[in-house]
């Protein structure tokens, strides 16, 4: 072994490695006991999910070890490469993909599929790194804010195209980077803002909303003092203006834009409806699963919610309700902090790059992931509505395995090879 090697071996955040092996032995475990058959009880039964798994495992460690054995500046020398790839197998897929779940997101080859929106987070990421490490990048730049939000958008929407909302939203968490690069935090704020002004006009009418918001802001001007009378006029009419236009505009994109499944499971979450056999089916019997678990869990194989199929996608989007009903309470936990830690750790690991890119790449590692553990739990147990994105590096399929596993591993490398870099 060369002197190179040793120190690319010496170099890798172990600790982060284990956590990734960890997760992947959870998720093959818990996929086995989310379709386990009498007539097919063997783990590695091959005509079955957790078989197929096995595979798509093996074949990411496979991954894992390229990427690691690679030069770490192939990834910033071919970041637009690679997206302009992404890119053009998202068009691809727009014109001859396959409908699943009526989602037109699948590239497929007799019984193989891929779906190229998985890897094309990575892609962005890898793009969005590259944008932002230029020389000279200032991101109080129009220009800069232009071309790294355009960078973002053009894959969000192909992915829109596809009817595929959930896995478009999660190019939303690549605004934590923005941010992190010097984005204003009113960016942030106006985001938040309209959220939550989104939410609260689908459960008040808009227009008694809009009446509620003259008031806040007029005791606001009136509390809130400067010498500049025509300055704070402005400040203030600039925002109720945005207010009024993003209250009156939420009856248009909840008419127009969301489909009607969408829809109802917003009003199912806001509590506007009541539909446990049909679009709250999924949710109610997932808080069962996880519910039924208590502290200890019912055990391995021993869930009766699981055994008995009561909730559809237990082994993808749903996979957490396994983790709840045969590991409880315990098991729960143990999975939310391991992610946690992997995000905090993942930021930690950023900030210690002294490539510009590496720093940036990392930050989106850690958005994406986040984004990803956050939202699919949070629609499991009721708290969000439920979107389809699989739990990294836990739920059945290869396209996100083998993509997460890009994802992690190249930054890994950047940070094997930190202090070779300039």
């Amino acid at each position: 072994m060369d002197r190179k090697s040793k120190n690319i071996i010496n170099n890798i955040e172990w600790k982060v490695v284990i956590a990734y092996l960890f997760l992947l032995l959870v998720g093959w475990i818990n996929i086995y006991a989310a379709v386990y058959d009498g007539e097919h009880s063997s783990i590695l039964d091959f005509s079955c999910r957790y078989g197929k798994q096995l595979i798509w495992i093996v074949a990411s460690l496979i991954i894992a070890l390229f990427v690691l054995i690679m030069d770490p500046k192939f990834f910033s020398q071919t970041s637009y490469l690679i997206y302009t790839i992404c890119i053009g197998m998202l068009l691809v897929v727009l014109a001859i993909g396959s409908v699943t779940k009526g989602a037109k997101s699948w590239l497929g080859v007799g019984d193989f599929g891929i779906q190229p929106s998985e890897f094309a987070k990575m892609a962005t990421a890898l793009a969005l790194a590259k944008v932002l490490s230029g020389i000279n990048v200032d991101m109080n730049e129009w220009k800069t804010k232009i071309s790294a939000i355009g960078v973002v958008a053009l894959p969000m929407l192909l992915v829109l195209l596809q009817n595929d909302t959930g896995s478009a939203l999660v190019f939303c968490s690549l605004v934590f980077v923005l941010f992190r690069e010097g984005l204003s935090s009113y960016v942030l704020i106006f985001g938040a803002a309209s959220i939550v002004l989104f939410v609260l006009a689908l459960v008040i009418n808009p227009y008694l909303l809009v009446g509620i918001l003259f008031v806040l802001m007029l005791v606001a001007y009136f509390i809130i003092h400067r010498r500049n009378h025509k300055a704070r006029f402005i400040y203030f009419f600039g925002v109720f203006a945005f207010c009024v236009v993003i209250t009156l505009g939420v009856s248009f994109v909840y008419d127009e834009a969301l489909e009607s499944h969408q829809k109802d499971r917003i009003e199912v979450l806001l509590g506007k409806k009541q539909d446990y056999k049909g679009v709250g089916y999924n949710v109610n019997q997932s808080k069962i699963a996880i519910g039924s678990g208590g502290f200890l869990g019912k055990g391995f194989l021993q869930g009766t919610q699981t055994k008995f199929n009561f909730v559809p996608e237990q082994d993808t989007d749903f996979i957490f309700c396994t983790i709840g009903e045969e590991w409880g309470f315990i098991g729960s936990t143990v999975i939310v902090f391991l992610y946690i830690w992997l995000c905090v750790k993942l930021i930690k690991m950023a900030e210690r790059q002294r490539s510009k890119f590496a720093r940036i790449y990392g930050y989106g590692v850690a958005s994406i992931i986040f984004f990803h553990f956050f939202i699919n739990i949070g629609m499991t147990i009721g708290l969000l509505p439920v979107i389809g994105i699989p739990l990294p590096f836990i739920s059945y399929g290869g396209s996100s395995l083998w993509a997460f596993t890009l994802l992690l591993f190249i930054f890994i490398r950047q940070d094997a090879a930190r202090a070779e870099l300039v």
